[in-house]
C-alpha cells in the first residue's frame, strides 16, 4: 500500500508516520511518501494535482494545515482562514481525481460552538456561534469535515475525519506568542526555572478548562479510525455527521495546568494570572463516548506526557526555540 502523509513535519503528522514507519519496520508492505513544504505546496492546486496524479497513492493522510494559539489565530486570520481552506480543497480535490479513495482528515476541536454543552459530543457542530479568536480556522476546519462528507455522498469515496482535542509532545511548537497553551507554559516556566525567577505570569484568568492528549495517542487513534470496516465507521457515523472526537475525556483548568507545568520544569516561584489577557473558551472537553465504545480509548496521562515532552525540549531546545506555526 502506498501511503502519502501530508504534513509528516508536523507534530501530528510527524507521530503517524512514526507508527507507520514502526509498522513497516515490522514487516507490513507499507511505501510510505511524503514532501516537505519546499518540495510540495499543498496551496497550489497545480502542483498538487501533479504529485497525486503523478504517485497515485492508495491512501493520503491529510495532517498538514497551519495552527497556532489564540495569540497567532488573532493576529493572522486571514492566513488562516486561507491556507487551511485552501490546503483542504487541493488535497481532497485532488485526491479524487487521482483515483485516491480513502482518506483521513485531521480537524480540531474547536469546531464546535463557543457555548456547546459539555462534554461537546460530535452532534453539536453547527449549532451555534463559534469562538471569535479562532472562527476563521474552525471554519476552515469545518470545511474539510463537508469536504470529505460530500465527496462520500456524491462520489462513493471513503473519507474520514478524526477531530482532536489539545495536542501536545514530541514536534510541538514551542514559539512564546505563537504557541498553543502547554507549549507556550512548558517554555515559559523552563526559562524561568533556569533564571530562578520570581514568579511567571500566566494569560487569562486561569480558570478556563482544557483538555489534552498526547499527540502519540492521537497517532494510534488516527490509524483506528482508518483502519475501521468500513461498515463498522458508517453505522457509528451519518452521511453529513462523520467525524469522530478523539481526546482523553478528561479536563484540567489552565491554573492547574501551570503548577503541574512548574513541578515538571523544577519552577519554584509564584504563578499569577493577567485577567487582561483573553480566556478564550471556558471549557472544551470532548465527549468521546462513540470511539470509546469502537474500543479505543487513550493510554498517555497528563503528567506523564508532560514530563515526556518536556525531555523532548530539553533535547531540541535549539531547534524548537523559533518553530514557525506551520505544519
Amino acid at each position: 500500500m502506498k501511503v502519502f502523509v501530508a504534513g509528516h513535519r508536523g507534530m501530528v503528522g510527524g507521530a503517524i508516520l512514526r507508527k507507520l514507519e514502526t509498522r513497516r519496520e515490522r514487516g507490513e508492505t507499507l511505501d510510505i511518501v511524503t514532501k516537505t513544504r519546499a518540495e510540495l505546496d499543498l496551496t497550489n492546486q497545480a502542483e498538487v494535482r501533479n504529485f497525486l496524479q503523478s504517485e497515485r497513492p492508495d491512501l493520503v493522510i491529510l495532517a498538514a494545515a497551519k495552527v497556532g494559539g489564540i495569540h497567532a489565530n488573532n493576529t493572522y486570520p486571514a492566513d488562516f482562514i486561507y491556507e487551511n481552506l485552501m490546503i483542504e480543497t487541493n488535497v481532497v480535490h485532488q485526491a479524487f481525481k487521482a483515483g485516491v479513495m480513502r482518506l483521513l482528515f485531521l480537524g480540531s476541536s474547536c469546531i464546535y460552538p463557543k457555548n456547546a454543552s459539555q462534554p461537546m459530543g460530535e452532534a453539536a457542530l453547527l449549532t451555534g456561534a463559534l469562538e471569535p479568536t479562532n472562527e476563521p480556522y474552525a471554519i476552515a476546519k469545518i470545511a474539510g469535515i463537508k469536504l470529505c462528507e460530500s465527496y462520500n455522498r456524491q462520489h462513493g469515496t471513503d473519507y474520514r475525519s478524526v477531530m482532536p482535542t489539545n495536542l501536545y509532545g514530541p514536534g510541538d511548537n514551542f514559539h512564546p506568542e505563537n504557541s498553543h497553551v502547554l507549549p507556550a507554559l512548558i517554555r515559559r516556566f523552563h526559562e524561568a526555572a533556569q533564571a530562578k525567577a520570581e514568579e511567571v505570569v500566566i494569560w487569562g484568568s486561569g480558570n478556563p478548562r482544557r483538555e489534552f492528549l498526547h499527540v502519540d495517542d492521537m497517532a494510534e487513534a488516527s490509524l483506528f479510525v482508518l483502519e475501521l470496516e468500513r461498515e463498522i465507521y458508517e453505522a457509528n457515523t451519518q452521511p453529513m455527521l462523520s467525524h469522530i472526537n478523539v481526546g482523553s475525556g478528561e479536563d484540567i483548568s489552565i491554573f492547574q495546568l501551570a503548577h503541574l507545568v512548574a513541578e515538571v520544569t523544577g519552577f519554584e516561584g509564584r504563578i499569577v494570572t493577567d485577567p487582561t489577557k483573553p480566556d478564550g473558551t471556558m471549557r472544551k472537553l470532548m465527549d468521546v463516548s462513540r470511539l470509546d465504545s469502537m474500543g479505543w480509548h487513550a493510554k498517555i496521562g497528563l503528567k506523564e506526557g508532560v514530563a515526556a515532552t518536556y525531555r523532548w525540549f530539553l533535547e531540541a531546545e535549539d531547534q524548537v526555540r523559533g518553530r514557525a506555526v506551520d505544519a
